[in-house]
């Protein structure tokens, strides 16, 4: 993935050890119903189950093509990475949203080292990455990566920037009221887990609005390389609610799902990302997910 064809964003909040956090100032809008919701049921997150406690090597492995020629030694390149995938999302979104009249917000994304008070309250790094609708802030500790390369042989930049653009995907379904049924059931308080259930159709959302920046964002950028592709598909399955309750060796539960199966994820981004278009991302209103 030759993510330095990006534009780098300036809505990287970087509160890790060591680094001067930036006061930013990106617009922001009242997330009204979905905030209410959701901030009071949690968050939401990339992975339904966490992965098993592992040690941590450094994730500083982020070396695109041609990088030594743009990028002087020394600087992050995992914060470089991070603003230029951000970037492209706040590009593609706001095309995508003007060609509907809107504006499109943009979130802020911060970089924490083991734990964060976010504005759904404290989550350590265990949580994963989770997008908050309360300040509509994306959470990200990037020593996360390095777990799922380490236990699930989840590799490459474009598994990452999937990640990255799933939470911005559940930004999006809140900014459009795609996901209303299940905000809804959220306030009142209605059961919303489960195989089929709202929260997978939700999660399951989010996975195809990351197929439909992908591929806007391959259009205008002919950033993908051999291999791409790949392995996004490989990130959505491993994160999928049987793949990772077998990987602890545990019975699947289908009535405990809230992200959906692999084959389901890995699907539901590929229709994301052979359409490119978000009517083709109404997981609420299919019968078979």
């Amino acid at each position: 993935m030759l993510w330095n064809k990006a534009r780098r964003s300036d809505n990287v909040n970087d509160t890790r050890k060591g680094k001067d956090a930036r006061t930013l100032t990106g617009k922001t809008l009242g997330a009204g119903l979905a905030a209410v919701a959701l901030a009071g049921a949690g968050l939401y997150s990339t992975l339904g189950t966490t992965p098993d406690e592992v040690p941590l090597a450094s994730s500083n492995t982020l070396n695109p093509p041609g990088a030594s020629l743009l990028i002087e030694p020394g600087e992050d390149l995992q914060l470089k990475f991070v603003q230029s995938v951000l970037g492209d999302t706040e590009d593609t979104w706001k095309q995508l949203f003007a060609q509907t009249g809107r504006d499109y917000p943009e979130p802020t994304l911060t970089l924490f080292d083991n734990g964060v008070v976010s504005g759904c309250g404290y989550a350590s790094s265990a949580s994963g990455p989770f997008y908050c609708p309360g300040n509509q802030h994306v959470y990200l500790d990037l020593e996360f990566f390095a777990k799922l390369e380490q236990q699930f042989a989840v590799v490459g930049d474009f598994a990452r920037a999937y990640i990255i653009a799933h939470e911005i995907g559940h930004h999006v379904q809140l900014e459009l009221g795609l996901s209303y049924p299940f905000e809804k059931a959220l306030l009142d308080d209605q059961p919303v887990t489960g195989d089929g259930g709202l929260e997978v159709r939700a999660e399951l959302q989010a996975d195809c609005l990351a197929g439909v920046w992908a591929h806007h964002a391959q259009q205008r950028l002919d950033w993908l390389e051999p291999g791409d592709i790949e392995a996004a598909l490989h990130a959505a399955a491993v994160f999928g609610d049987d793949y990772l309750q077998r990987s602890r060796n545990a019975t699947v539960r289908p009535e405990t799902f809230s992200h959906g199966t692999s084959q389901q994820r890995a699907n539901w981004f590929k229709s994301g990302f052979a359409t490119g278009r978000t009517d083709a991302c109404d997981t609420f209103a299919a019968a078979d997910l």
